[in-house]
């Protein structure tokens, strides 16, 4: 409760993009593979950036 109007940190905003691009990836895997591999990349340079915060 006490926790409902703490900010997010940066590495947790970049953690929950980098998972929501890993599942469009995934989604996209069975439909557009050429598409699927541009989520896949954009997904690894997020972690990237994650990383270099750590």
């Amino acid at each position: 409760m006490f926790g409902l109007f703490k900010s997010k940190s940066e590495k947790e905003k970049l953690q929950a993009e980098y998972k929501k691009l890993h599942e469009e990836a995934f989604k996209l895997s069975k439909v557009d593979r050429v598409k699927s591999d541009e989520k896949f990349a954009e997904a690894e340079e997020i972690m990237k950036k994650i990383e270099s915060l750590a």
